[in-house]
């Protein structure tokens, strides 16, 4: 069986966004026929080839002062050369992003915003979550997928007193695994 491959380009500066990446992964490995290549920013240099290769690549930065982390930013930047310059190689690919904050807001739809408009400049197609914002009726739960009401991507917030074992929380993690499915299928 010919298997697809989904990467997921990521930076964590206290592992939130981290944990958010691996459920990302979880997700696209859920759909049959489909592989992860699991790639933290510091690590791309190594695996234009990759990236290019791939079928889709989802972006996942935590949500720094409203924006991408500056390591995210950097290998943003360092796509102008080795993807656009070289003949706008991720054209037509699929994108999706994620983010984390230690606020419910955090400005998080600023950084998914920063996510699209980069895909866009390269010429793929972004895709965001299909599901209802949870948590704003009676019926509401903090356990429900997409809790924090985000429609471009997975967004997850963790409080800046608890470590990633522990943050994000499990409803939001559920929604990271059901992007990387949603974008594998």
């Amino acid at each position: 069986m010919i298997r697809q491959r989904i990467a997921i380009v990521y930076h964590s500066g206290y592992g939130h966004t981290g944990r958010q990446a691996e459920a990302v992964t979880a997700g696209v490995e859920q759909v049959e026929g489909m592989e992860a290549l699991l790639l933290s920013v510091d690590k791309v240099e190594r695996h234009w080839d990759d990236l290019n290769a791939a079928q889709a690549i989802i972006f996942g930065s935590p949500t720094y002062m409203g924006s991408v982390s500056a390591s995210f930013k950097a290998f943003q930047e360092a796509t102008s050369h080795a993807v656009l310059a070289s003949g706008y190689l991720w054209k037509d690919k699929i994108a999706a992003g994620f983010t984390t904050s230690g606020s419910r807001s955090g400005d998080k739809l600023s950084t998914l915003i920063q996510m699209m408009i980069f895909a866009a400049q390269h010429g793929m197609h972004w895709v965001g979550l299909d599901l209802p914002p949870a948590n704003c009726s009676s019926t509401g739960s903090e356990e429900d997928m997409n809790r924090l009401g985000f429609w471009l991507g997975a967004a997850a917030q963790a409080n800046t007193d608890e470590g990633p074992e522990t943050a994000p929380p499990a409803s939001d993690l559920a929604t990271a695994r059901y992007l990387g499915r949603r974008v594998a299928l």
